[in-house]
Protein backbone atom coordinates (compact mmCIF):
# COMPACT_ATOMS: atom_id res chain seq x y z
CA UNK A 1 0.00 0.00 0.00
CA UNK A 2 1.19 3.23 -0.69
CA UNK A 3 2.42 5.98 1.15
CA UNK A 4 -0.40 8.06 0.33
CA UNK A 5 -3.03 5.93 0.54
CA UNK A 6 -2.12 5.48 3.97
CA UNK A 7 -1.96 8.56 5.16
CA UNK A 8 -5.73 9.27 3.56
CA UNK A 9 -7.05 6.37 5.61
CA UNK A 10 -5.31 7.01 8.15
CA UNK A 11 -6.52 10.51 8.61
CA UNK A 12 -9.84 9.72 7.35
CA UNK A 13 -10.26 7.22 10.26
CA UNK A 14 -9.50 10.22 12.44
CA UNK A 15 -11.96 12.02 10.96
CA UNK A 16 -14.66 9.60 11.89
CA UNK A 17 -13.91 9.04 15.28
CA UNK A 18 -14.05 13.42 15.27
CA UNK A 19 -17.50 13.10 13.42
CA UNK A 20 -18.83 10.76 16.04
CA UNK A 21 -17.49 12.97 18.86
CA UNK A 22 -19.07 16.24 17.12
CA UNK A 23 -22.45 14.56 16.39
CA UNK A 24 -22.79 13.43 19.93
CA UNK A 25 -22.12 17.05 20.85
CA UNK A 26 -24.26 18.31 18.68
CA UNK A 27 -27.17 15.48 19.92
CA UNK A 28 -25.82 17.34 23.48
CA UNK A 29 -26.83 20.26 22.47
CA UNK A 30 -30.06 20.30 20.72
CA UNK A 31 -31.29 18.43 24.03
CA UNK A 32 -30.22 20.57 26.36
CA UNK A 33 -30.85 23.41 24.37
CA UNK A 34 -26.97 24.98 24.50
CA UNK A 35 -26.37 28.00 22.11
CA UNK A 36 -22.50 27.92 22.84
CA UNK A 37 -22.14 24.51 20.63
CA UNK A 38 -24.00 25.93 17.76
CA UNK A 39 -22.79 25.60 14.49
CA UNK A 40 -21.77 22.20 15.03
CA UNK A 41 -23.85 20.24 12.39
CA UNK A 42 -22.33 21.33 10.22
CA UNK A 43 -19.02 20.94 10.95
CA UNK A 44 -20.02 17.31 11.48
CA UNK A 45 -21.15 16.65 8.20
CA UNK A 46 -18.11 17.79 6.57
CA UNK A 47 -16.17 15.55 9.13
CA UNK A 48 -18.29 12.79 8.30
CA UNK A 49 -18.55 13.14 4.53
CA UNK A 50 -15.40 15.00 3.52
CA UNK A 51 -12.87 14.05 6.41
CA UNK A 52 -14.42 10.44 6.26
CA UNK A 53 -16.04 8.92 3.15
CA UNK A 54 -14.20 11.47 0.69
CA UNK A 55 -10.71 11.22 2.07
CA UNK A 56 -11.14 7.04 2.53
CA UNK A 57 -12.53 7.22 -1.42
CA UNK A 58 -9.39 9.08 -3.02
CA UNK A 59 -7.00 7.07 -0.56
CA UNK A 60 -8.06 3.70 -1.80
CA UNK A 61 -8.92 5.45 -5.31
CA UNK A 62 -4.76 6.95 -5.26
CA UNK A 63 -4.15 2.74 -4.56
CA UNK A 64 -6.64 0.24 -6.71
CA UNK A 65 -7.59 2.27 -9.84
CA UNK A 66 -5.52 0.65 -12.97
CA UNK A 67 -2.32 1.89 -13.68
CA UNK A 68 -1.51 4.85 -15.11
CA UNK A 69 1.45 3.45 -17.22
CA UNK A 70 4.41 0.99 -16.03
CA UNK A 71 6.18 4.03 -15.47
CA UNK A 72 3.82 6.04 -13.05
CA UNK A 73 0.75 3.44 -12.32
CA UNK A 74 -0.33 6.23 -10.08
CA UNK A 75 -0.03 9.44 -11.93
CA UNK A 76 1.32 12.46 -10.45
CA UNK A 77 2.55 11.43 -6.96
CA UNK A 78 3.10 15.00 -6.53
CA UNK A 79 -0.24 16.00 -7.33
CA UNK A 80 -2.10 13.09 -5.18
CA UNK A 81 -0.17 14.80 -1.69
CA UNK A 82 -1.77 17.66 -3.56
CA UNK A 83 -4.72 16.53 -2.99
CA UNK A 84 -4.66 15.26 0.47
CA UNK A 85 -3.02 18.69 1.37
CA UNK A 86 -5.90 20.96 -0.12
CA UNK A 87 -8.97 18.51 1.27
CA UNK A 88 -7.07 18.55 5.12
CA UNK A 89 -6.89 21.98 4.88
CA UNK A 90 -10.24 23.28 3.57
CA UNK A 91 -11.69 20.88 5.98
CA UNK A 92 -9.92 21.96 8.97
CA UNK A 93 -10.43 25.88 8.15
CA UNK A 94 -13.88 24.77 7.18
CA UNK A 95 -14.04 23.05 11.18
CA UNK A 96 -12.42 25.79 12.47
CA UNK A 97 -14.66 28.74 11.34
CA UNK A 98 -17.89 27.08 10.98
CA UNK A 99 -19.17 27.33 14.63
CA UNK A 100 -17.60 31.03 15.15
CA UNK A 101 -19.76 32.24 11.96
CA UNK A 102 -22.45 30.63 13.29
CA UNK A 103 -22.52 32.51 16.47
CA UNK A 104 -20.73 35.40 15.24
CA UNK A 105 -21.05 35.96 11.62
CA UNK A 106 -18.57 38.48 10.09
CA UNK A 107 -17.41 39.14 6.39
CA UNK A 108 -14.03 37.88 7.14
CA UNK A 109 -15.42 34.51 8.63
CA UNK A 110 -18.22 34.32 5.37
CA UNK A 111 -15.10 34.87 3.05
CA UNK A 112 -12.67 32.45 5.20
CA UNK A 113 -15.75 29.79 4.75
CA UNK A 114 -15.83 30.28 1.08
CA UNK A 115 -12.02 30.23 0.46
CA UNK A 116 -12.39 26.43 2.73
CA UNK A 117 -15.03 25.72 -0.14
CA UNK A 118 -12.84 26.69 -3.35
CA UNK A 119 -9.74 24.59 -1.77
CA UNK A 120 -11.76 22.03 -1.26
CA UNK A 121 -12.91 21.94 -4.60
CA UNK A 122 -9.44 22.06 -6.14
CA UNK A 123 -8.87 19.26 -3.82
CA UNK A 124 -11.53 17.55 -5.86
CA UNK A 125 -10.51 18.67 -8.90
CA UNK A 126 -6.97 17.33 -8.50
CA UNK A 127 -7.64 14.47 -7.38
CA UNK A 128 -9.96 13.87 -11.18
CA UNK A 129 -7.15 15.26 -12.98
CA UNK A 130 -5.02 13.08 -11.23
CA UNK A 131 -7.01 9.94 -11.61
CA UNK A 132 -9.09 10.62 -15.30
CA UNK A 133 -6.02 9.40 -17.16
CA UNK A 134 -6.37 5.74 -15.15
CA UNK A 135 -10.30 4.97 -16.26
CA UNK A 136 -9.50 3.29 -19.82
CA UNK A 137 -10.73 0.36 -21.75
CA UNK A 138 -8.78 -2.65 -21.30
Amino acid sequence: MPPLTRWFIKTSFIYLALALVVGLLVEIQSTFKLAALGGLFPVYIHLFVFGWITQLIFGVGFWMFPKYTNEKPRGSEALGWWTYALLNLGLLLRAVVEPIHSTNPTPISGWTLVVSAVIQFFAGLTFVVNTWGRIKEK
